[in-house]
């Protein structure tokens, strides 16, 4: 391990970030492909996530947040990057100011962009046109060409998100008509892409899948045309009717599987390893942990790892997880708490104070830990703590 001082490595390979991207890429041949990269791209670090996808081609991004859109601005120059939750009202002058694509999934947000674009709105004599950018015209139907992209000068994009079924956020069904007896509402919002989010995608012959893409199409001929965003990581294996302009990425970005049930078409991103703090021989009938949940049925070794639920290693993970060493399960016994975790190194003679054992790896995959703690890989990547000493790997 690298550092002779630390609790617990996380190891994250950005090339294999890179690769995976490359992967979905040649598997979405009918557009682009974006990265992901909410939540501090799932726990592991956005900047150096963003700045890698970036180095490698990457153009078009999508935060939750306009906060995390700010914190990845200056890496990513001239990509675009959505912010998937809205605007909040307030916020317009800041989108515009850094270059942010609001993803718009109301009509207030809309009545409200239509508003900055009015006030964006060139003079003639700085109508200068720049060819091949479609704008949404007074009219409501796409033009060829739209005002140069200057700040302070014409519409800023932005991208208009349906609900086909999410229930979230997004025009719901009311919405629609209400924007299809109106179509006006849309004069000067730049429609850089129509998006909407699958519901259940991982499970492909979920009939939901079929039913929101109907729902789209529908939704689509309700308005001015424009390019189209649909797949997320599984959607991209659902085949060529879920293609569209724009993918979005983001959980197979990182390792997870985006096909359950098959084997994980993505390479491993995340290695954690924490260190061993002691080993320490019990007697048969002596319980370990808060409660004493476990009791040893045999002499046992118990090793104490520097590993606990602050560290976003769940604790329902209790009974139920290993970890490896060598390649080999250890089991863990009693319940995880804020900063320590027992495991049984009985069968393990080689486990002396200061080892590593690997919590996740190419033995552990976060699927696997997820599947042990009743949730998913995205809550165990989102959820790895800031004790960790982080290793970035580019090769």
């Amino acid at each position: 391990m690298p550092a002779d001082t630390a609790h617990a490595v996380l190891d994250i390979d950005l090339a294999a970030v890179v690769a995976n991207w490359r992967s979905l890429a040649a598997r979405h041949p009918s557009g682009r492909v974006a990265g992901v990269i909410k939540a501090d791209a799932y726990g592991l670090g956005a900047r150096p996530v963003a700045a890698a996808l970036y180095e490698a081609g990457c153009r078009h991004f999508f935060v939750a947040y306009l906060e995390e859109a700010l914190e990845v601005r200056d890496l990513l120059p001239g990509a675009m990057i959505a912010v998937l939750n809205g605007p909040i009202p307030g916020t317009e002058a800041t989108y515009v100011a850094n270059d942010l694509t609001p993803v718009l999934c109301s009509l207030d947000d809309i009545d409200r962009w239509r508003r900055v674009a009015a006030e964006r709105a060139p003079s003639p004599r700085h109508g200068r046109a720049c060819p091949g950018h479609p704008r949404v015209n007074g009219g409501g139907r796409m033009a060829g060409t739209r005002p140069a992209m200057t700040r302070g000068r014409g519409p800023h994009p932005a991208i208009l998100h349906v609900d086909t079924g999410m229930s979230r956020l997004g025009l719901d069904a009311e919405a629609m008509a209400a924007l299809a007896a109106d179509p006006g509402r849309l004069n000067g919002v730049a429609i850089r892409y129509v998006m909407s989010h699958l519901i259940a995608s991982e499970v492909a012959d979920d009939p939901l899948n079929q039913l929101q893409r109907r729902r789209l199409a529908e939704a689509r001929a309700m308005l001015p045309p424009a390019p189209l965003s649909l797949a997320n990581s599984s959607g991209i294996f659902l085949g060529s009717e879920f293609a569209s302009d724009l993918a979005r990425p983001g959980a197979a970005l990182y390792g997870i599987n985006p096909t359950p049930g098959w084997p994980n078409p993505m390479q491993s991103v995340v290695r954690l390893h924490v260190r061993v703090l002691a080993v320490r021989q019990v007697p048969a009938g002596a319980t370990v942990g808060y409660n004493a949940t476990w009791t040893a049925a045999r002499p046992t070794r118990i090793a104490t790892a520097a590993l606990g639920y602050a560290d976003g290693y769940h604790r329902s993970l209790s009974g139920r997880a290993s970890a490896c060493f060598d390649g080999t399960p250890v089991p863990l016994v009693g319940r995880i708490s804020m900063d320590l975790t027992t495991f049984d190194v009985t069968d393990h003679p080689a486990v002396q104070p200061g080892c590593w054992l690997e919590v996740l790896g190419p033995h552990l995959s976060p699927d696997d830990v997820a599947a042990a703690a009743g949730t998913n890989g995205y809550e165990v990547l989102t959820s790895l703590g800031r004790r960790f000493q982080r290793v970035y790997r580019t090769a």
